[in-house]
């Protein structure tokens, strides 16, 4: 089967970009021919030299869209038999539902999250959600989801052709390891203004909050973007400035270390629209690591399931303070959270698992 990718970009540490790297590498594995289209843009070149890639010149950006002109004819002159495309990167999504039509091949969506914004962004993305949006759904053959705790509402009328696919990780690369001690708490983002809802500032007062009872707590913040020093400068407002350590961008060779090197991984997402799963838990949970997350993650219902980690209310200091502070300050009960998520991550969440699941969608559709 030739499968085709089209994500707004492939070589980023976004979640969406690890689940294509991850999601085409089992497809190949499996057999199938399997190409990506997508932006060229920063980022690490790990991709496996299996897959077809090719990168084309953006134009700019939207939002958080690369605005690509070569995407339409580049995807017409491609032979494929499934399209898969992606949200919320409207341009390669819309771009793939036309070709798809033009060409009468099926269309995949996975529909990561919704299409949000704020201000005059906020506008354009109403507007697209009443109109574009509409088109790509009813275009799509099969539309996947990450997550069944929050369905979104522009989706209930496609509900007879929404499939279920949880994330997978590789739990071979994640996995728990000896490693130099990085600090208590680890906290992984771009750290851009789209990305405000993961969380960074309700955890930097719920650290204001720790740090009376632990004064020496320290935070690792991994990450870069264009809000890096606004974030330097809030921790230092704060009082908290001592008990934050800005670790940059991190190479994902070296992910594991900061994994294993903090004593739990803390994501306290704020809003259910631009959520998705939430794979970083996920690579935390398989390094034997407690997580502490808000009741919108995809694996939110699991982490309480099986005591891999806790669930903190969305926006909420207070719980989310308490919650660490239980774990930091408990470490029998860090350990068996830990075993905990490693086994989860093991028995469900295996990425050979998932690419089983949207190869039956696939078939499905041909």
């Amino acid at each position: 089967m030739k499968i085709l990718q089209t994500p707004a970009r492939i070589f980023a540490t976004g979640g969406v970009e690890s689940y294509v790297r991850n999601l085409s590498r089992e497809l190949v594995g499996m057999g199938h021919d399997v190409g990506v289209i997508c932006a060229d843009g920063p980022g690490e070149n790990d991709i496996d030299q299996r897959i077809h890639t090719k990168t084309l010149k953006s134009r700019g950006k939207i939002a958080n869209t690369s605005i690509n002109p070569y995407l339409p004819l580049a995807l017409y002159r491609e032979d494929f038999d499934i399209l898969h495309t992606h949200l919320p990167t409207p341009w390669s999504a819309d771009w793939s539902g036309l070709i798809s039509r033009l060409k009468k091949r099926p269309l995949v969506l996975t529909y990561h999250n919704d299409i949000v914004g704020e201000g005059w962004a906020g506008q354009i993305a109403w507007i697209y959600n009443k109109t574009a949006l509409k088109l790509l759904l009813k275009s799509a053959g099969g539309i996947i989801v990450t997550r069944n705790r929050y369905v979104s509402p522009y989706l209930k009328e496609y509900a007879g052709k929404v499939f279920f696919v949880p994330l997978g990780i590789d739990v071979e690369a994640f996995r728990p390891k000896e490693a130099p001690p990085k600090g208590d708490i680890f906290f992984l983002s771009v750290l851009d203004e789209f990305h405000r809802y993961k969380g960074l500032e309700v955890l930097f007062a719920a650290l204001k909050i720790m740090k009376q009872e632990l004064p020496d707590v320290r935070l690792v913040v991994g990450g870069r973007g264009c809000m890096f020093d606004h974030y330097r400068r809030m921790a230092d407002s704060l009082g908290i400035g001592d008990n934050v350590s800005f670790a940059g961008f991190i190479p994902s060779k070296k992910l594991i270390e900061y994994y294993n090197g903090c004593k739990l991984f803390a994501l306290p997402s704020t809003d259910p629209r631009r959520e998705g799963f939430g794979i970083v838990p996920l690579e935390a949970m398989a390094c034997e690591r407690p997580v502490v997350v808000t009741e919108i993650m995809g694996m939110a219902g699991d982490i309480n399931e099986c005591g891999a980690g806790m669930v903190a209310r969305c926006n909420d200091k207070e719980a989310l303070a308490s919650s660490m502070l239980a774990i930091l300050k408990d470490d029998d009960l860090a350990g068996r959270m830990g075993a905990e998520g490693r086994k989860l991550a093991i028995g469900k969440y295996s990425w050979r698992r998932a690419a089983e699941q949207i190869e039956r969608v696939y078939r499905e559709l041909l």
